[in-house]
């Protein structure tokens, strides 16, 4: 079973989104049915002979080990799973929705409309966002031409 079990966790990586929740669901019941099974090979290993069950004991051990790793395979898998699938999701939301400045230029015009401020008000604020501007890039530039002359005479 447990290596019927990785078989199915091969089979599970090239499943399409429609069966890959019964792919995983009957990988689970398979790792549950192995550890009911596992608790009672455990029970019949402490009642083998002396000299018998040491390996006994180590045969379901290992056994144990085994399933408890291809569930941690499974959980982490799944983890892949849902963060791919909330990523798409995250990516169609972000694709579905329309970034326009003109319209949020508009927006914030008929806000500003609303407040009763004029027209003539609304192109005063513009134009001083235009000329604030030019004088940053100036200041910008004055800088970088003041820093250049002063590396200059220090070196």
């Amino acid at each position: 079973q447990v290596h019927e079990i990785q078989s199915h966790m091969g089979r599970l990586e090239t499943a399409d989104k429609q069966s890959v929740h019964l792919v995983e669901n009957e990988i689970q019941a398979s790792i549950d049915q192995i550890f009911s099974r596992l608790e009672r090979l455990e029970i019949l290993s402490s009642k083998e002979p002396p000299n018998k069950r040491q390996n006994a004991k180590l045969r379901v051990d290992q056994l144990k080990y085994d399933v408890q790793h291809l569930q941690t395979a499974l959980r982490n898998f799944q983890h892949r799973r849902y963060a791919r699938e909330q990523q798409e999701r995250q990516r169609e939301e972000l694709l579905s929705r329309t970034f326009t400045t003109n319209g949020t230029q508009k927006k914030i015009l008929d806000i500003a409309n609303m407040l009763g401020l004029s027209n003539t008000v609304m192109r005063l604020i513009e134009k001083r966002a235009f000329q604030d501007k030019f004088f940053m890039i100036g200041g910008m530039l004055l800088t970088c031409a003041v820093m250049y002359l002063v590396v200059q005479y220090l070196t």
